[in-house]
């Protein structure tokens, strides 16, 4: 939340020529203008295409320049969202330098919906650049942060480029572990449950009957990790997802599979990590031994960067702090 100085409570106005983008940018009863004014603080007010901001000074400044940027963002097409409107908040409070238009209007995939995914702060801009310069890019921070469902979002883009010839989704089901053999099914059902996010990304960006026949002619792959033993993966686009669970040997053997033309993209959160704690996590191991080579990418995540509903930030916020109180 911005906090303003209360020393001074200048007023500052600004107009808007285009009707269209004008009704767009303050939203239905000016909602979106109410959202601006609550969060930095200040007194919003229109008449007609005028805006009067009134309130701290620093606080205004970064007003006009949230709905200068998304003003022209609308002109330039792009469907504004009520979300949206706390994503240009966050960025620019953080660097009133950004330009939003080089985050939210850098489209990777087009869904079967027609619904543009592009990213929404600075992390998820420098993890998409990362995918498109790296064959090996590590994600790592907490739920939330668009880590996987980007990652996909890349991989289902580089399959319709015909970039790549297929795509395989892994992730460790480290629950089952050695008791896979007590679940009730055959191995297709004792392992679908823990790939469940896997298939919500893909469906998201595709038709459920085009996602399903690329799955039975192969071109899309969604399978343990377990799966990757002994196979060179060529012509792919590869996501380990839940990286923090695999164990230092897993993760050896996963690097180890990458074939050519291939990208393999590693997503994971080093503070949740479930493996017994007489293993270590090949997601932390690798975050400490493969920084310095050449190739490989490490983009990391905070609780800022968040883009689920607004309040996952303060709850992951409220488990940190909970986290540093509690004794040894």
């Amino acid at each position: 939340m911005f906090m303003p100085d209360k020393s001074q409570d200048p007023l500052r106005q600004l107009s808007f020529d285009d009707v269209e983008p004008t009704r767009i940018l303050f939203g239905e009863h000016n909602c979106h203008l109410q959202r601006i004014a609550k969060a930095l603080s200040l007194d919003i007010n229109t008449r007609g295409s005028a805006v009067h901001i009134k309130g701290d000074a620093i606080a205004s400044a970064l007003a006009e320049n949230i709905l200068k940027q998304l003003y022209g963002l609308i002109q330039d097409g792009y469907p504004l969202y009520l979300n949206d409107i706390d994503y240009a908040i966050r960025i620019l409070s953080a660097d009133d330098r950004v330009r939003l238009k080089d985050i939210f209007m850098d489209t990777v995939y087009i869904t079967s919906k027609k619904r543009s995914i592009a990213p929404k702060n600075p992390a998820q801009k420098n993890y998409i650049d990362a995918m498109r310069r790296f064959d090996i890019v590590f994600g790592i921070g907490p739920a939330g942060t668009g880590k996987t469902y980007l990652a996909m979002a890349m991989a289902v883009a580089a399959l319709a480029n015909g970039i790549v010839s297929r795509i395989i989704l892994t992730r460790p089901a480290v629950e089952a572990g050695e008791t896979l053999g007590f679940l009730p099914g055959d191995l297709t059902e004792k392992v679908d449950p823990y790939l469940r996010p896997l298939y919500d990304a893909l469906h998201d960006m595709m038709r459920f009957e085009k996602v399903s026949s690329l799955m039975q002619q192969g071109v899309i792959e969604v399978a343990p990790i377990a799966f990757m033993r002994g196979r060179t993966l060529n012509d792919a686009f590869v996501i380990l997802d839940e990286a923090q669970n695999t164990t230092s040997e897993q993760m050896k053997m996963f690097l180890t599979r990458i074939g050519f033309n291939s990208k393999a993209v590693i997503t994971g959160d080093i503070t949740q990590v479930d493996l017994p704690a007489t293993k270590t996590s090949g997601l932390i191991e690798a975050n400490r031994i493969l920084q310095n080579i050449e190739g490989i990418a490490f983009v990391f995540f905070s609780n800022t960067d968040v883009v689920r509903h607004r309040l996952v930030q303060d709850i992951i916020r409220a488990y940190e702090t909970m986290g540093k109180e509690r004794p040894e």
